[in-house]
């Protein structure tokens, strides 16, 4: 049976935020990330900080939450990070309805 892994959200130092996936210690990668290791995007936006993580018994669920999370909005992103988990479904109905499929015809 294949041991679990974190995702994690970091607020880049241009505002920006980074979503990825570790089996280490989410704190250990935080550490890599700010001293650039195997890190190329935050690499050039340090310092990171942590705002967000979750753990995953299964890998393969770790791998779906984070490819849907790199999926979302900054303003989705940043209401789960908040924990405000009702605002959730709103915002992505709202970005369904910016994607430019016709209403009403």
């Amino acid at each position: 049976m294949a041991e679990g892994a974190s995702i994690y959200i970091l607020l880049c130092a241009d505002g920006s935020y980074y979503t990825g996936l570790t089996r280490k210690e989410v704190e250990t990668r935080v550490g890599e990330h700010n001293a650039g290791v195997n890190a190329d995007y935050t690499s050039r936006r340090r310092p990171v900080t942590l705002v967000w993580s979750a753990y995953y018994e299964r890998l393969t669920d770790a791998i779906a939450a984070e490819r849907q999370i790199k999926g979302w909005s900054r303003a989705k992103k940043e209401a789960l990070i908040k924990g405000d988990y009702d605002a959730l479904p709103a915002l992505a109905a709202r970005r369904n309805r910016k994607s430019g499929a016709p209403s009403g015809q």
